[in-house]
């Protein structure tokens, strides 16, 4: 669970995000919308641990961010995958290279590093691109290649930041299907995007956020909102019957009453 209480953050006395609260289940699909400059990267970056809140606080499984030593952050990152619009993939590395480097940096044995990055590359589709570098790859297969780095570590949570922005209508859906498919595996995906065809797609939680502030947290699409589902709100426990309503109720007996003249 992903818990976020008041958080605010500033960057050179200009501030971007204002007095954002929300809580995230473990294994929702939430998408964050919003124009260009609302504070989506900002908010992903700081649910990643990539950047501090100038205040508030937000804590992953009862734990708050900014009150964890240096290692154990460490440790937290590694349940935590990120993409970024533009990949962020390492330009001297093979596709191969980059989906198996987070696992190389946890001293995975090879053994593990060699199954697991070879199944993602079949899950992904990048089979006959695993011996080629970043700069020979489409758009689809760059998001794919970051996307499948991201997740060989088996995070709890991924990040994406505009992961289709660079991307035509089918490669946007590929990359659709692929995050339902992380999600439906019991992986939590928050979305920053501002595709508003993907978000109608989805109808999943849209979370909207204008001048650093959320103006939306509710189901449905871009623009128009669902009523929200237990999901959303939590499982609303069924009040218990009224007993007393239950109960048969006494029959009273009417009595005519008739004056007597002395």
């Amino acid at each position: 669970m992903i818990t976020l209480k008041s958080v605010s953050k500033s960057f050179s006395g200009r501030k971007v995000l204002s007095d954002i609260s929300l809580q995230i289940n473990p294994g929702e699909f939430v998408c964050i919308i919003g124009r260009s400059g609302a504070g989506k990267s900002t908010l992903v970056h700081l649910i990643a641990g990539a950047e501090e809140v100038s205040s508030g606080t937000i804590a992953v499984d009862g734990v708050k961010l900014h009150a964890i030593p240096p290692m154990a952050m460490r440790l937290l990152r590694r349940r935590v995958g990120i993409v970024f619009q533009d990949g962020k993939l390492l330009s001297h590395l093979t596709v191969r290279e980059n989906i198996a480097f987070p696992l190389e940096v946890c001293c995975a044995s090879d053994q593990e590093i060699r199954k697991r990055t070879s199944e993602l590359m079949r899950n992904m589709d990048l089979v006959n691109q695993a011996e080629a570098l970043p700069y020979s790859l489409s758009g689809g297969e760059k998001a794919r290649t970051a996307i499948a780095r991201a997740i060989v570590h088996r995070p709890m949570v991924i990040l994406l930041d505009e992961p289709t922005g660079n991307l035509d209508p089918e490669q946007s859906k590929q990359i659709l299907a692929l995050l339902q498919r992380i999600n439906k595996d019991g992986t939590t995906v928050i979305l920053a995007t501002h595709d508003a065809s993907l978000v109608d797609s989805l109808q999943t939680r849209v979370i909207s956020l204008e001048n650093g502030r959320i103006t939306r947290d509710s189901a449905g699409g871009y623009r128009t909102a669902r009523p929200q589902s237990h999901k959303l709100l939590g499982d609303l426990p069924t009040p218990p019957p009224d007993e007393t309503a239950l109960e048969p109720k006494p029959r009273t007996r009417k009595v005519r009453v008739t004056s007597i003249n002395a």
